[in-house]
């Protein structure tokens, strides 16, 4: 690409699309991820990039094929365009205060546990009241900079929550951590009476993406014990961790709610009762601006509604 003899270039030369492009992409290290987020085509998001180095007369990327990372250039663009797309995306959304009608997108990241038991439910009666919202959600387990990534906001539990974040609460107000086996695991390998008999079984244990198994803790009346027991299954998926459990391969500690059907149904039977771990509801937290997106006020001011209506539906048994 020729450098030596750079043409003045002006703002009316650069389509804001193409902009936008090369911050998806240079924020990702991925065409592929960033047409994923974006509802695009890796093509489309390379052909603007392209377009936009012509018009600039450097290089931003350096394309292999394992990586996509920033030039120099590309680095000192990132920085300058970043706070820049946010200021035009609340300026976008402050139109929205004359519509009548919120309109626009809501972006979200949140952990598995919360896509799967609090999200449905609550963003299919958010998106009745408010039709011109489109909501996008990516379900994963690591602790990402939500700001940084592009999101509106998260959703965390309590001892993830960044301080210097606000933080709204979505969903149950107290869930449980419990353990359960198959009745065949039962009657082939006995039941275990207390924490410590876990460690003679065969454990079927989640696996975040990081690579971490986090050790299992028990608690009653005060009194905490962790237990890393042996793994006949580990991973990240809960659908084969339930599996695993229904076909008697050992025992399973995991959320309440991931396994309610298969106890009400008899497929497994809750063990150390007793011992079952409560703990605080997840958050919606996101970063305090002068300037919410309309999509995010709408939808913090309906989670705050839901909580003072709600009360009652998400209180747990007892």
């Amino acid at each position: 690409m020729e450098t030596g003899c750079l043409e003045f270039r002006t703002m009316d030369d650069l389509p804001l699309a193409d902009l936008v492009a090369f911050t998806a992409v240079a924020r990702e290290r991925s065409f592929r991820e960033a047409a994923r987020k974006r509802g695009a085509s890796a093509s489309s998001l390379s052909e603007a990039v392209r377009r936009l180095e012509e018009h600039l007369g450097v290089r931003l990327l350096n394309r292999t094929t394992r990586s996509v990372t920033p030039t120099e250039a590309g680095e000192r663009l990132m920085e300058r365009l970043t706070p820049a797309m946010g200021e035009i995306a609340i300026a976008l959304d402050d139109i929205n205060s004359f519509r009548d009608n919120v309109a626009g997108t809501l972006r979200l990241n949140v952990p598995t546990v919360a896509a799967m038991v609090v999200m449905p439910d609550i963003i299919s009666r958010f998106l009745v009241l408010y039709p011109a919202i489109s909501v996008e959600i990516v379900a994963e387990d690591s602790f990402i900079d939500v700001v940084a990534a592009g999101y509106d906001a998260g959703v965390r539990y309590d001892e993830r929550l960044e301080k210097d974040m606000i933080a709204v609460p979505i969903g149950p107000r107290r869930q449980f951590y419990i353990t359960a086996a198959a009745p065949e695991y039962l009657a082939a390998n006995g039941t275990p009476q207390h924490p410590r008999d876990v460690l003679e079984h065969r454990c079927i244990r989640h696996r975040f993406l990081s690579g971490s198994v986090v050790p299992w803790e028990f608690e009653r009346n005060g009194e905490t014990i962790f237990i890393a027991p042996s793994m006949v299954v580990a991973t990240n998926s809960i659908e084969i961790e339930r599996s695993a459990a229904v076909a008697g391969l050992g025992i399973i500690r995991t959320f309440r709610e991931f396994i309610a059907p298969q106890i009400a149904g008899g497929e497994l039977v809750p063990i150390l009762e007793e011992w079952d771990t409560a703990f605080s509801g997840p958050f919606l937290y996101y970063a305090s601006r002068r300037h919410m997106p309309a999509p995010l006020r709408a939808f913090v001011d309906f989670l705050n509604l839901e909580q003072r209506r709600s009360r009652d539906r998400w209180t747990p048994e007892t």
